[in-house]
């Protein structure tokens, strides 16, 4: 049964506001929700990286979330070139093994999704993980999982044909604007603006909006306008 603490949290969350999320949250529960909320604000705003170590660190290390966690904070570090360690690329791999040999179905798709972005983002190998992102996508859509098809679609629309690429990427943004996740959203609207034409208004208003939104939530990969600047996330 989710806490009053944890609701709350992952309300913040949505918002982007990881600092109050990790804050309503005593220091000692939910440490798999501190770990997640920890990394995502690593990941968004590049900020906090010892934390998040130090969160995923104090989870049980035989469970399939800190599997996935372990291996993403290696994948980060090796993304954002960030104090990367020798053996990142290996121990990304070997996370995502662990959570998809232990996880339920729902991690395993995460995992699925995520191990398509360290083969496309880290080794540059996009046909190698095209159909990681579409295993990942038969599942979201199977058992109605937006926020998992809304990260899918986004990687799998680089292969389509501009009309079909722009479908789906406003797909990707309409999904997360009905999950109410402002930082996602953000960058939908980043990777939707980035494959409009110079001279489409729609273009610019979508750029006026989401670096004003990348601002309030600190978000520096969103911020300078460069609407090309979210294709090697993974969100």
């Amino acid at each position: 049964m989710i806490t009053d603490t944890a609701y709350i949290a992952r309300r913040l969350q949505l918002l982007g506001d990881w600092d109050a999320a990790l804050a309503v949250l005593a220091p000692d529960t939910e440490p798999e929700l501190r770990a997640e909320i920890a990394f995502e604000r690593w990941m968004f705003q590049w900020t906090g990286q010892d934390e998040a170590e130090q969160a995923v660190a104090a989870l049980d290390q035989d469970t399939p979330t800190a599997h996935l966690l372990r291996a993403r904070l290696a994948y980060s570090r090796l993304l954002f070139n960030r104090d990367p360690r020798p053996d990142d690329r290996a121990a990304t791999e070997a996370g995502y093994r662990d959570a998809l040999r232990d996880g339920d179905d729902s991690t395993r798709a995460w995992t699925e999704f995520h191990w398509g972005c360290l083969l496309d983002n880290i080794d540059g190998d996009a046909a190698a993980a095209a159909p990681h992102f579409e295993t990942a996508l038969e599942f979201s859509v199977k058992h109605g999982d937006a926020a998992l098809e809304s990260i899918a679609i986004r990687h799998l629309a680089a292969r389509e044909e501009p009309a079909e690429r722009i479908r789906m990427l406003r797909r990707s943004l309409n999904l997360r604007a009905a999950l109410a996740a402002r930082p996602y959203i953000a960058a939908a609207q980043a990777t939707l603006a980035s494959q409009l034409p110079e001279d489409d208004p729609e273009r610019a208003e979508l750029i006026e909006i989401y670096l004003a939104a990348a601002a309030e939530m600190r978000i520096p990969w969103l911020l300078g306008g460069r609407t090309g600047s979210t294709e090697d996330f993974e969100d």
